[in-house]
């Protein structure tokens, strides 16, 4: 009887872990987050907040996070090969960003290096696209999912995730570029 008990319950245990672990391996093998807004100033005025990495303490959403993160800038001040390495915690982790083009005032590409919580690496792209009198800017953040990062979106949806933070990042660039169109004559 106890043998019995003991199959019932490693059944129990051991086909949902199966079952979860199968429907991880039907995952995609890569990642997109995006989202986008529309910001009532020229591209020209808000590109250089995005392609100068000290200018990021303005509006990215991660720099509020923790702000004593140690931060270490290297490279060029602007541009690709610009780059900005941060240590904090565990809201923020470790890592590296790395500007690897930018076409004024339409597009930044971003290598990003991750190094704890977990190691990762991603790209970051943002796309400005003139609307009329304003620019409709897009980030977006892609990447390959091996299969333990499948497993994980079982459980946390990172589009959500990190889509917020997006959409945070992108409501202060917008309230940043806004506020200095104004004073612009």
């Amino acid at each position: 009887m106890k043998k019995k008990i003991a199959l019932a319950v490693a059944a129990l245990i051991v086909v949902p872990i199966l079952a979860i672990l199968g429907y991880a391996a039907t995952k995609p093998d890569a990642f997109k987050v995006q989202r986008s807004i529309t910001i009532n100033a020229p591209a020209e005025q808000i590109f250089p907040l995005i392609n100068d990495l000290h200018s990021w303490e303005g509006w990215s959403p991660f720099e509020k996070l923790d702000p004593a993160a140690k931060r270490t800038f290297s490279g060029p001040s602007i541009g690709p090969g610009s780059s900005y390495e941060w240590a904090g915690n565990s809201q923020i982790g470790k890592g590296k960003m790395e500007i690897t083009e930018s076409a004024s005032p339409s597009k930044v590409l971003i290598n990003l290096s991750f190094k704890e919580p977990f190691e990762g690496q991603a790209v970051a792209e943002f796309s400005l696209k003139s609307q009329g009198e304003g620019t409709t800017v897009t980030w977006a953040m892609t990447g390959v999912q091996p299969y333990m990062g499948k497993v994980m979106s079982v459980f946390i949806d990172c589009d959500s995730m990190v889509g917020k933070d997006f959409e945070t990042g992108l409501a202060t660039l917008k309230k940043v570029s806004e506020t200095a169109s104004e004073k612009t004559p």
